[in-house]
């Protein structure tokens, strides 16, 4: 069987406070985005006893870091643990999302392993339950259950959908191969204390008014320490854009346009450019 997990985009990302459990709470709205990664999964005839319970292999875009860390074989390893019964699987992944860049890819997969499985092998997982399972391999993975323009508050678990439709736009993903570390992200936040319009207010004004209201608070330090980020936000502005804004907690910037232009926008040649 076969899925074609999509990211998501932050539109705003608030840092609110830090938690007694080390967690941040946050708001943004999380919007999902037809970037795609690709997953199959077959069962594995060929193992025996002694050989392990999932064979994966990966192609397209690098994966930093052991293969055996990799979230979709985490997924796997967490549903085989609710049922052990679960015959022993080939999987792989082509990747086609940026790592660590801030959109959720790998978020995205670790879901689309544990619907796979779900339907592939009728494992009748409860809704609640699939929530919790989610929320174990990480904050950003019961959106993807949810896949629809949501309000995210608490760790980023806590969804509400929210009406905001970017259809009528093109988006225009720019990553810059940098590798942003979301544990020192979240250490060098300055968290503000001030009132603030809430997202879920400025998302639902014309977009037109964000450039000035929807801010993303990981920006500033990311920025500091990586201008070559700031610069392609910058460049996405000078070019047209409605709307740019780094997602998460980087690297990726987005911008939002009327329509696709042909504007040759100079990034480059090692950086990851997608029109969607």
């Amino acid at each position: 069987m076969l899925i074609f997990p999509n990211c998501k985009i932050n539109l705003g990302l608030h840092i609110v406070n830090k938690r007694n459990d080390g967690y941040h709470n946050l708001e943004t709205v999380f919007y999902p985005t037809p970037l795609f990664d690709a997953i199959e999964i077959v069962e594995n005839f060929q193992t025996t006893q002694n050989r392990s319970h999932i064979s994966f292999t990966q192609t397209g875009l690098t994966i930093p870091g052991d293969t055996h860390e990799n979230i979709c074989i985490k997924a796997f390893e967490l549903i085989k643990k609710e049922y052990p019964l679960l015959p022993p699987i080939k999987m792989h992944l082509h990747k086609h999302i940026p790592t660590g860049g801030g959109l959720g890819g790998g978020s995205a997969d670790a879901i689309a392993v544990i619907q796979l499985l779900q339907e592939k092998f009728n494992l009748h997982i409860p809704q609640k339950k699939l929530q919790e399972l989610a929320l174990q391999l990480g904050s950003d993975c019961p959106f993807f259950l949810l896949n629809t323009a949501a309000l995210a508050t608490g760790r980023g678990e806590i969804l509400n959908p929210i009406s905001v439709d970017l259809n009528k736009y093109a988006i225009l993903f720019v990553n810059p191969q940098i590798q942003v570390n979301t544990g020192w992200a979240f250490h060098k936040i300055s968290i503000q204390n001030s009132e603030r319009e809430s997202i879920a207010k400025t998302v639902l004004q014309p977009i037109e008014t964000w450039k000035e209201k929807l801010h993303n608070d990981f920006e500033a330090p990311v920025f500091d320490f990586y201008p070559q980020i700031r610069s392609i936000k910058n460049h996405l502005y000078d070019n047209g854009a409605l709307y740019a804004s780094m997602s998460g907690s980087g690297s990726t910037v987005y911008g939002i346009f009327t329509k696709k232009t042909n504007t040759d926008f100079n990034f480059p040649a090692n950086y990851f450019c997608k029109w969607v």
